[in-house]
């Protein structure tokens, strides 16, 4: 997901769409573990989706603040 797209959705979606990547990302951990996982970039892919995620919470939440 591009940050832009990001940047369009509410905090509470960011806040959900987080959740799902954590979701995601420990299910490929486990998969990863138990050598069922074919791609392992989807971990790399995850853990960076999941920190734009954080960003663009960070910023609109400082937004709201100085608002």
């Amino acid at each position: 997901m591009k940050t832009a797209e990001l940047h369009e959705r509410s905090l509470g979606d960011l806040a959900q769409l987080e959740d799902e990547l954590n979701r995601d990302l420990w299910k490929a951990r486990f998969s990863n573990f138990t050598n069922q996982l074919d791609d392992t970039a989807k971990l790399r892919r995850l853990r960076r989706e999941i920190a734009r995620v954080k960003t663009v919470r960070t910023q609109k939440s400082n937004q709201e603040a100085k608002s």
